[in-house]
């Protein structure tokens, strides 16, 4: 059975690090898994008073609701997690009863400076925790975007940061399975 993946950026770029991360993860994925990355640029922010969800919700929405886990790459602004991130799992939790997200696994990644987003990916942690996400707690990736491990377009290219987006996928899925009482 595949596992089904979405993949979030926090960073909108074309050439951020953190899609480089997503990128290498969706180009690797292992054997059973399949990733598939959310498009954020046109998700307005969370509004209860919209009349109706705009179609960048809607796909959005769309697709949680397919995915069995998450992959979350967190890049870090002012110490915390970036707006688009965090707006895309609000938009998500209004939803009746927090199903699509309630019981997921999560893996978390992020590229920032010299701590490598961990600020960032800790309070995502926090909010997981509300959200009744299951973030997976190792491998820890924590990239330094400014340390030569990113190309000049964003593409990750240090063999070590490689393994552990690797490594990362790989709990993921079994997390993911354990999660789910040993069902694909």
């Amino acid at each position: 059975m595949t596992i089904r993946v979405l993949a979030l950026c926090g960073s909108l770029r074309a050439k951020s690090t953190n899609r480089g991360l997503v990128r290498y993860a969706q180009a690797h994925a292992p054997a059973g898994m399949k990733i598939h990355v959310a498009d954020l640029l046109d998700v307005p922010f969370y509004n209860a008073d919209l009349a109706a969800k705009p179609a960048a919700v809607d796909t959005l929405l769309q697709e949680f609701a397919a995915a069995d886990a998450l992959l979350l790459a967190c890049p870090e602004y002012n110490y915390s997690l970036a707006p688009a991130l965090k707006n895309a799992l609000d938009w998500a939790s209004r939803e009746p009863d927090n199903h699509l997200l309630r019981g997921k696994a999560v893996a978390i990644m992020g590229a920032a400076g010299g701590m490598g987003s961990s600020r960032a990916q800790y309070h995502l942690r926090q909010v997981c925790v509300y959200l009744d996400l299951h973030p997976l707690n190792k491998p820890e990736v924590f990239a330094n975007a400014f340390s030569g491990a990113f190309d000049h377009d964003g593409d990750l290219i240090d063999g070590k940061i490689q393994e552990n987006v690797r490594l990362l996928l790989l709990a993921l899925a079994d997390w993911h399975r354990l999660l789910r009482g040993g069902r694909g």
